[in-house]
């Protein structure tokens, strides 16, 4: 099943608390410490997602 894997819930896991931790420290007065902090959270997902995918724990893909 497509998406249905350790890496890809690890991944989207980590960007949305990275998401919710920048959203939060904008509200109500802006944090940009910790604005930056979730916004690298979130952009981290993405390669430790694809790092995990590479390490086997990704689903398998359809042959062709």
């Amino acid at each position: 099943m497509h998406g249905s894997s350790p890496a890809a819930w690890t991944g989207v896991i980590m960007c949305l608390v990275g998401i919710t931790i920048g959203g939060i420290a904008l509200v109500p007065d802006p944090n940009w410490i910790l604005f930056t902090i979730g916004t690298v959270i979130a952009l981290a997902a993405g390669v430790v997602a694809r790092i995990m995918s590479a390490a086997g724990m990704g689903a398998d893909r359809a042959e062709h």
